[in-house]
């Protein structure tokens, strides 16, 4: 049966045989053209269908990935510069030979063919790399780069080159392209430029000015433990007023709070209130420590504002019923199920050491059962071990009742705790169900 290419594939060709496949070839391609000359086909279609035929063998045995068989696909298609780009690459992985020249012979041969590939130039400059050739390498990234100037994948190849021979600026400038391609390896950059410079500073000029870049090189720090070099890229983050989510920059909240970084929490805070206005109330207002008190925001789950986390036996939600002052309350709905440990509606609250404060909060609430209700409590943020105070505790159904505590702070006390509690109840008849609204929840400080 006469060969034909569309039948080449599952079809082996042993090395041995090609010459004698190559000479078939020439003996149907002989027959084929008596035959359609015939009938009257030019030769020059003849000779296409020929030339086709072969680079679909050449490209069978290509895609079968082996030094070998990219061998053999270069004796079916000898213009191909692919081939000879891969096996320049594959030679010098598989340690085909022992000489680099033949992986740098093959990459030239795939830049002659085709020197408008700016790939083709950067996988040159790797194989004059390692063959020692460290200034034909330059020459070659340098005619990559000018041909592709974007490629995040030929910028990233060549900083860690650049950082190699020493060109640090380059390669930084390299790195800033693969940051600004939006690249999911960012942590990878990182790391390269951080190990190479050991720099903070450098890095952070290096950034691109896209804020999500900004925040996964502050992430990145953080998880380091280097605060001082995460706040670095907080304040230039600031600086060039670059756009963002407000919840990007929760993490970097919660790290001050980890570190007790209080006044620097208050700082980013305030900063984020300026930034943000329509999402975050007023640090004070009429000297009100407490964030959204009133709750007119939506709630934030993180920074300075209100925080819910969920658990079962119990809903939380905004109402816009019967508000105690303004157009919402807080509503947080037990279902009876469970004998609570409650505390999951909290707020950490900035105040000063030795100093004197009033809290009050509204709150009602209806048919709580159990002897156990909902009530507010206050602690040192850093020792939850010691509980300030604890307002009334709330049980059965009542209208709007406003609660009251004085008290003064610790002399090392910087940060508060505020938050909704209902311990859980020892009596037999102990699953709380019910509902509480709050409202107006303040803290003011008194001297």
């Amino acid at each position: 049966m006469p060969f034909h290419p569309s039948q080449s594939e599952g079809v082996r060709f042993p090395g041995h045989d090609i010459d004698m496949v190559r000479m078939k070839l020439r003996r149907a391609r002989g027959s084929a053209e008596r035959i359609l000359l015939r009938v009257g086909l030019p030769l020059a279609l003849l000779s296409g269908i020929y030339v086709a035929g072969r680079r679909a063998i050449g490209d069978w045995y290509f895609r079968k990935g082996s030094p070998a068989s990219m061998q053999t696909a270069l004796k079916w298609d000898r213009d191909n510069p692919q081939y000879y780009d891969a096996l320049g690459t594959v030679t010098h992985f598989y340690g085909i030979t022992g000489k680099l020249s033949e992986s740098v012979q093959f990459c030239e041969t795939a830049t002659r063919l085709s020197p408008y590939d700016a790939h083709f130039w950067s996988d040159l400059g790797a194989a004059y790399d390692w063959a020692g050739r460290s200034n034909d390498a330059l020459s070659a990234f340098h005619r990559a780069l000018r041909l592709f100037p974007n490629s995040p994948e030929i910028n990233w190849r060549f900083a860690n080159f650049a950082f190699r021979i020493r060109k640090t600026p380059e390669a930084l400038r390299a790195l800033q392209i693969v940051l600004a391609g939006n690249s999911p390896a960012h942590r990878d950059v990182f790391r390269l430029a951080l190990g190479a410079t050991r720099d903070d500073r450098a890095i952070l000029e290096m950034l691109p000015f896209q804020a999500s870049v900004f925040f996964d090189y502050l992430d990145f720090e953080l998880e380091a433990g280097n605060l001082m070099a995460a706040e670095q890229v907080w304040l230039r983050l600031l600086q060039l007023k670059l756009p963002f989510d407000l919840r990007q920059a929760f993490p970097y909240l919660e790290a001050l709070i980890r570190h007790r970084e209080v006044d620097s929490l208050v700082a980013a805070w305030s900063a984020l209130a300026g930034r943000f206005p329509g999402q975050i109330s007023p640090l004070v207002t009429d000297s009100n420590l407490v964030a959204n008190g009133s709750f007119e925001h939506d709630i934030l789950n993180g920074g300075l504002d209100w925080r819910i986390v969920p658990v079962e036996g119990a809903v939380v939600g905004l109402d816009s019923q019967d508000a105690f002052e303004g157009t919402r309350a807080l509503r947080i709905e037990f279902n009876g199920k469970h004998n609570l440990d409650y505390g999951h509606v909290f707020q950490y609250v900035a105040v000063q050491p030795k100093m004197r404060y009033r809290f009050s909060a509204a709150i009602r609430v209806q048919g709580i059962a159990t002897d156990s209700g909902p009530r507010f409590q206050l602690f040192d943020a850093f020792d939850l071990g010691s509980l300030f105070q604890s307002t009334e505790n709330m049980v059965g159904t009542s209208g709007w009742f406003s609660q009251q505590l004085e008290f003064e702070t610790n002399a090392d006390t910087r940060l508060l705790i505020v938050r909704v509690a209902r311990p859980p109840s020892n009596k037999l008849d102990n699953q709380i169900s019910g509902t509480a609204w709050i409202d107006r929840v303040s803290l003011i400080p008194e001297n």
